[in-house]
């Protein structure tokens, strides 16, 4: 069926996730299947054909407990992985970016989620959890320093979007399920390797030789299996960032500001000592493989160019950040400068500050035409 419009690709990208998903199930059962049939090679005198019939009667015998330990991995995952991705990240809990994120969620009818921040200068977001309860943003102290209130919305757009799509969700059982088959498979080789990779003798040469040729099948089909649900993984991540990039815009209206947040994180979103799955779920995973065929991401120039043909963005191009050292003395600087005074009197912080809470231009100015003597005033321009 072919999609057309935003949410009929949505639905479209669920219905093959799911599929996805349906298959890396299937590659527990092939592991199995794998792992039966390197036993029997190693404890038994038959040929080809009968070992590899005594290796799927196994596998059918071994399959209901195959699926209840994966089941119970899954239970323990969706009960525990937020407070396993917090330990690995360091995610705490943070009220002042609040406001933005319920503002976007309450114009969706959307429970909000939680939000987390992590003390790091690297730039990056990412959405975790299984269902409304668990569901948790959470963003890095140098993407909040970094980019500017618009920005900033419209990262906690995109991964809002995730939630709604329900890739946060498929994402997390994939990580799961793959890390099922990364452990089952180790476990396999190991216990091969390890566990005396050799038979006993009195074997003439033809079962030496059938016993040697049903552990290579197995080697093969536990290494399709281990390459195939990286595959997956990499199917579920790449196609649905940007579906977020437009969900972010049509909630925040800015196509502009998911381009520059884009541009300001390009290259700069590496989580030091995060695992390659929690990197998956980022909004930027700056992390390449060969010749980018493993790239979980697509590229920040295929996105931007998407944003720009379909949301008609503008592409100010790669962005330079000061480095920290710069923009601290700005801040030192901007300290020293005497403050604006506000319509009730006061003091506010004068514009340009860098404060990343505050708007880059003063609100005063949008839309007001000068007064007579060039001075506009909060509501307008002064009436003599």
């Amino acid at each position: 069926m072919a999609a057309y419009g935003l949410y009929t690709h949505i639905q479209s990208n669920k219905r093959r996730s799911v599929a996805l998903l349906i298959g890396l199930f299937f590659l527990v059962y092939l592991l199995v299947f794998a792992g039966a049939l390197a036993g029997e090679a190693l404890t038994i005198d038959a040929p080809p054909d009968e070992l590899l019939r005594r290796a799927l009667s196994d596998a059918l015998y071994a399959a209901p407990w195959a699926t209840l330990g994966t089941a119970l991995w899954i239970f323990i995952a969706y009960k525990f992985h937020q407070s396993m991705i917090d330990a690995v990240t360091g995610g705490r809990e943070e009220p002042r970016l609040y406001n933005l994120l319920e503002n976007l969620c309450i114009s969706r009818g959307i429970t909000t989620p939680k939000l987390k921040v992590i003390e790091d200068d690297s730039l990056n977001a990412f959405a975790t959890g299984m269902n409304d309860k668990q569901y948790s943003i959470t963003v890095t102290t140098g993407l909040i320093n970094a980019l500017n209130n618009a920005e900033i919305e419209s990262v906690l757009g995109h991964e809002l979007t995730h939630i709604r799509n329900g890739d946060v969700r498929m994402l997390v059982i994939a990580v799961i399920i793959a890390g099922v088959i990364g452990f089952f498979a180790e476990l396999v080789f190991r216990l091969l390797f390890q566990g005396g990779f050799s038979w006993r003798g009195g074997r003439g040469g033809g079962d030496r030789k059938g016993a040697g040729m049903a552990i290579l099948i197995a080697f093969v089909l536990i290494a399709v299996a281990w390459i195939l649900s990286i595959v997956i993984r990499f199917a579920l991540s790449r196609k649905r960032e940007y579906l977020a990039d437009a969900g972010s815009v049509e909630l925040t209206k800015n196509p502009d500001a998911m381009i520059s947040a884009l541009r300001k994180i390009e290259g700069r979103g590496e989580l030091p000592g995060a695992t390659s799955a929690v990197m998956e779920m980022c909004i930027d995973n700056p992390r390449e493989g060969f010749s980018n065929i493993f790239d979980t991401h697509p590229p920040v120039d295929a996105r931007v160019a998407a944003l720009v043909k379909f949301a008609g963005g503008h592409d100010p191009g790669p962005l330079a950040l000061p480095a920290p050292s710069e923009a601290q003395a700005g801040e030192s600087e901007d300290a020293d400068q005497p403050t604006a005074a506000g319509p009730w009197g006061g003091s506010q912080p004068a514009p340009g500050s860098g404060a990343p809470f505050l708007p880059s231009r003063p609100p005063v100015e949008l839309g007001s035409p000068p007064s007579a003597d060039g001075e506009p005033g909060p509501w307008g321009p002064h009436r003599k």
